[in-house]
């Protein structure tokens, strides 16, 4: 949901990063907007953008606001910045004000598509959208990022929900190599 509950003023492509909203624990905070994605992220926003200006001319375009919003920011609706960035392919009726709008795009498209994804990359394991979650924080950690970076990343209030991630780092036995395979070490008799 933190995904599909991004709006365009959420991303900033200058500072390389993207506020998370109305997360799980209502705990805002900022994270990473890798540049990598950078191009494909811009390509996508052409083409939300194409289809808010087909809204706007259809006068379908304003979108959902929670709260009070819309009574503060009454133009907000129909600005791009409030816009999803994964807006629905449809537009539906707010269940609060009847009017027509575009919300964002439903969960469960976004988990199929994941499923999908593993399944045509050959993962033999349950993926969800979560995972991602998950494995982000792992290599972070992995790569050296101190666990107060990650927990500010994640969310997290307690550092203890964090440290849960740690279990990858030490492993025991499983992340000791043998002497005997490490290039260089001593060689069986």
């Amino acid at each position: 949901m933190e995904c599909l509950r991004l709006r365009i003023k959420d991303l900033d492509f200058d500072n390389h990063q993207v506020l998370v909203r109305e997360p799980k624990g209502n705990r805002e905070r900022y994270t990473i907007l890798p540049a990598s994605l950078y191009v494909a992220l811009q390509d996508h926003l052409e083409r939300v953008y194409r289809r808010f200006l087909a809204d706007l001319d259809q006068g379908t375009a304003p979108v959902i606001l929670p709260f009070a919003l819309a009574r503060k920011y009454p133009s907000a609706p129909d600005s791009w910045i409030w816009q999803f960035v994964f807006p629905s392919r449809k537009i539906s009726t707010d269940p609060r004000t009847g009017q027509a709008a575009r919300h964002h795009a439903n969960p469960s498209g976004l988990q199929k598509a994941v499923t999908r994804a593993a399944r045509d990359a050959a993962i033999p394991k349950r993926v969800s959208c979560h995972t991602f979650r998950h494995s982000f924080a792992t290599h972070l950690l992995e790569s050296g990022y101190e666990i107060r970076t990650v927990q500010d990343l994640l969310g997290h209030r307690d550092l203890k929900t964090t440290m849960i991630y740690t279990h990858v780092l030490s492993r025991g036995g499983l992340a000791v190599r043998s002497p005997l395979d490490v290039p260089g070490g001593p060689r069986p008799m």
